[in-house]
């Protein structure tokens, strides 16, 4: 077991992660446990997950993930290689320009990539293209604006604050740049909000194993034996769910506390 700390909640052990099935007419059934040690990256589980799912042709169209399962590669290969659009929000270009809400981020240029420049919001062409990999070893591509451009360039302080007197992009390959910028203007759609509601369910679903079933204690020790019980327990919770569908009974509605209440009243 490892020690891990995720925000406030710090543990040693293990970390599972549950998938399971959301449709309005159906039962909600969990068709995938997959344990990790607890100091895996959530990320690294969303590939073996839909490999997984693949294998036992239960793969989704569309997979409701948290922000932790999302980056521009796992979008492009989820689409390509199953079939999955991925749903999840996307992080926010992290910049002093997007922070800030002025001056010009890197998606208010325009890039070309059959000619392999970008143009920026003064209208100038880049001066170099050349590919290369970021500080954690990812295919990127870095342009450079000419210095002669950017030098004289009256709105030069709202693009760059570098000593260098000329702007430099970092960009994802193609692929993964258009799907993360896709991505990120659909997240900020009301249709987005209202279909990525249903992945509030698994919370209710971690709340179940949680005190229904122990799944927050581990009874043994390994891995092995660990992803054994993890999965017997998503089983008697399935078990569960079968038969509260077959009597009819309906699900339980997400709990609304106090406060929002009282303003619904008001």
């Amino acid at each position: 077991m490892h020690f891990s700390t995720k925000r406030s909640t710090e543990w040693s052990g293990y970390k599972v992660h549950l998938t399971e099935t959301c449709d309005d007419d159906e039962a909600h059934l969990v068709t995938h446990v997959h344990t990790t040690a607890a100091m895996d990256y959530d990320g690294s589980s969303t590939a073996v997950i839909h490999d997984k799912l693949a294998a036992k042709n239960l793969l989704p169209s569309k997979h409701f993930v948290d922000a932790a399962y999302t980056d521009a590669e796992l979008l492009v290969s989820s689409a390509k290689e199953h079939g999955v659009q991925l749903m999840g929000p996307i992080r926010q270009v992290s910049t002093w320009q997007s922070r800030q809400g002025l001056g010009y981020d890197t998606a208010q240029f325009q890039i070309d990539w059959e000619q392999q420049h970008a143009i920026c919001p003064q209208g100038k062409i880049s001066g170099s293209w050349r590919p290369g990999y970021n500080e954690v070893k990812h295919p990127i591509i870095r342009i450079r604006f000419r210095r002669s451009d950017c030098g004289t360039c009256p709105t030069r302080t709202l693009c760059t604050a570098a000593k260098d007197p000329r702007r430099t992009l970092l960009i994802l390959h193609q692929a993964e740049y258009e799907a993360l910028n896709a991505a990120r203007v659909l997240m900020k759609t009301p249709a987005f909000k209202f279909s990525y509601r249903v992945r509030a369910g698994i919370e209710g679903t971690i709340s179940q194993g949680v005190h229904c079933v122990g799944l927050r204690q581990s009874r043994y020790i390994g891995l092995a034996r660990t992803r054994l019980h993890h999965v017997v327990s998503a089983t008697a919770m399935n078990v569960s769910r079968i038969v509260a569908w077959l009597d009819g009974r309906p699900r339980a509605a997400t709990r609304v506390s106090s406060f929002s209440r009282l303003l619904q009243a008001v």
